[in-house]
């Protein structure tokens, strides 16, 4: 919905940055969802596409602890939701996000040291289930 909202008014308020490169980074939900929504061949393109997006993630890394800052920022606040998740791609699509992205996995760890990330985020399992029914 809110994909066709972005795309039907962008010229009044746009939800996806216009570059593209941007733009991918910011379908990186949809590049998950994918991987437990789709079997054979597409589900396998899914998985290939989320860990690019990861692993372009990554890049913006750099050498800090957080997405461009030594602290936990706007950025980082938008991506740790998706950590979650990232137990129910594993299983559905049979792959490792920490042996393909395990700089991401590294920050994530980082991120739920804090307290307020730690309380506020499911647990994994339970969206594995959520995905299961």
């Amino acid at each position: 919905i809110v994909q066709y909202i972005g795309e039907v008014w962008k010229d009044k308020a746009p939800l996806l940055p216009s570059d593209p490169y941007e733009r991918s980074q910011a379908r990186l939900y949809d590049a998950g969802r994918k991987t437990w929504t789709t079997t054979g061949e597409a589900q396998e393109a899914a998985k290939k596409e989320f860990i690019e997006v990861i692993n372009t993630l990554e890049g913006q890394l750099e050498d800090n602890p957080y997405f461009r800052s030594e602290t936990f920022g706007y950025v980082n606040l938008s991506l740790i939701p998706l950590y979650c998740w990232f137990h129910a791609y594993e299983t559905y699509a049979k792959f490792s996000v920490a042996a393909e992205c395990s700089k991401c996995i590294a920050w994530a760890k980082r991120c739920m040291q804090k307290e307020s990330v730690a309380k506020s985020l499911p647990d994994e399992k339970k969206n594995l289930g959520f995905v299961a029914i």
